[in-house]
């Protein structure tokens, strides 16, 4: 992602669960946490639970090791989309598909994201950098 971090793409969205992540040893409960989080809704099935899953691990992974921790990640609700929301405390930084990198030797993140989500981008507040991911209840 190298284009200008852009407005919030998701105001009206309501809060479903949120997580506070200090470490990577963290993400083993927000994966059984979301799962269940993401229960009852129309990406309930093996699919949907396994691309939001993988999505939230790599965004969360990426805040982790590539910002300024703590991680913060919710898990927002639209009436056709849940979209997930991880931030982290590196203003100067910005999310960045690494195209030099030989597979196999990590840096796939953004990329699985931009595979597994309906959508994907980027925006600043005043305090975090932000990474979404968006995932449409029903895909094309």
């Amino acid at each position: 992602m190298t284009s200008p971090p852009a407005p919030v793409p998701h105001p009206a969205a309501t809060e479903l669960r949120h997580w506070d992540l200090d470490d990577v040893g963290a993400l083993r409960e927000l994966r059984a946490d979301l799962r269940e989080a993401v229960a009852g809704t129309p990406l309930d099935d093996e699919d949907g639970l396994d691309r939001i899953t993988v999505v939230a691990t790599e965004l969360a992974t990426n805040a982790l090791r590539h910002g300024a921790p703590p991680a913060h990640i919710r898990l927002l609700r639209e009436p056709e989309a849940l979209i997930l929301d991880v931030a982290d405390h590196d203003l100067a930084g910005e999310p960045r598909f690494d195209q030099d990198r030989p597979i196999g030797l990590g840096g796939l993140g953004l990329r699985l994201a931009q595979t597994f989500a309906s959508d994907l981008g980027w925006y600043r507040t005043a305090k975090t950098k932000n990474i979404w991911a968006r995932f449409d209840f029903v895909r094309d």
